[in-house]
């Protein structure tokens, strides 16, 4: 042992670093101190130690020192040590931030982590880190549409207040059409998943047609009309109307919400709508189909059914489809509105007040 340096090691740090020894995963510069600790107890002499060990002198003489003052715990921390690098001051970020909040030179529509290291003279990775110290991210980007409706805030209120609190002894039913559902077929078969290999599928297709869905969704029960049309013209809409009015009760009102898409809207339309009068049409604010609730029925079928599927035909995609509602339809749930009317009336405010700052 160094000269100058003495310790002893006690029962329970024996049986600690012994412990530590035996661990097959712990760190092995953990172990390899443990044993230099343990061996040094024993009387073993320092180039025995290095020959044992694999290490140096000096290294031995530091963790002999270490377990002198600090005991078991100083051999399981490591002391820092400057970098080498000078860390890059607070200017720098400033600077690399207000760059970032312009716009990139040349006909780039955004700055990447390469583009502003050669600009600002830094490296890649500390561009990343300011950036994500100031919550910036160049490279995402979200879509944002408001709607301009002058009649926005009743015809959101007339909507939520059907989702919230239906009126009594009727049915409130979402309706929307998914149109140009294509039928794609692949190319060449694609091979099933297995362990330590995704399911594959080609990247190119042949089109084999389209379909139109039209849909309405009970918003008491969760259940869902649907039929499969050619087109979606006023035609189809009334077509579907006849269907919709044919399963519903005749004793109960029908309260439909709809988008402001032009065959809803047509002269036809609305003299079918006169005739039957137990009908109510209640049209969502433009630009504003997230507040119909059939979009996250057709979000789920494209996601589950459409998007992986492979259709030979119209007719086999139009088949997968109504398998689908019908499955659909075996274990519905209703559909709740959770979102405050009056939060999202101030967020639209809130917009409309940006981009009225900006022009």
């Amino acid at each position: 042992m160094r000269t100058g340096i003495s310790f002893t090691v006690s029962p329970t740090d024996r049986a600690r670093l012994t412990a530590l020894i035996r661990d097959r995963n712990a760190p092995q510069k953990h172990v390899w101190r443990a044993e230099i600790v343990l061996l040094s107890a024993d009387g073993v002499g320092t180039v025995e130690i290095m020959r044992r060990t694999g290490k140096s002198k000096t290294c031995v003489w530091r963790w002999q020192e270490r377990f002198a003052a600090e005991g078991c715990d100083g051999l399981l921390r490591d002391k820092t040590r400057p970098s080498r690098i000078p860390p890059l001051g607070p200017d720098v970020a400033a600077h690399v931030v207000a760059m970032t909040l312009a716009d990139p030179p040349g006909e780039t529509t955004h700055w990447t982590a390469d583009m502003m290291a050669k600009a600002a003279g830094i490296s890649a990775s500390a561009v990343r880190r300011i950036w994500k110290a100031h919550g910036l991210a160049p490279h995402r980007w979200r879509q944002f549409k408001l709607s301009n409706d002058p009649k926005f805030v009743d015809k959101l209120r007339d909507v939520v207040g059907l989702y919230v609190d239906p009126p009594a002894h009727a049915i409130v039913l979402s309706v929307d059409e998914k149109s140009q559902i294509q039928a794609l077929d692949r190319t060449q078969p694609g091979l099933p998943m297995k362990k330590g290999r995704l399911g594959t599928m080609t990247h190119d297709y042949k089109r084999n047609g389209t379909t139109t869905l039209f849909a309405a969704l009970n918003v008491l029960d969760g259940t869902v009309i649907g039929r499969n049309m050619q087109r979606h013209r006023h035609q189809e809409f009334i077509r579907f109307l006849n269907a919709i009015n044919a399963e519903v009760p005749a004793n109960k009102a029908v309260h439909v919400i709809l988008d402001n898409y032009a065959p809803h809207k047509h002269p036809k339309v609305r003299r079918w709508l006169d005739r039957h009068s137990r009908f109510t049409f209640h049209f969502t604010p433009t630009s504003c189909s997230w507040l119909n609730a059939v979009e996250g029925f057709f979000a789920k079928l494209s996601k589950r059914r459409l998007k992986r599927g492979v259709f030979h035909s119209v007719i086999d995609l139009q088949a997968a489809i109504n398998r689908f509602l019908a499955e659909h339809n075996q274990q519905p749930k209703p559909f709740t509105w959770a979102a405050d009317p009056d939060k999202i009336i101030a967020a639209v405010k809130r917009g409309h007040q940006a981009l009225d700052s900006i022009h």
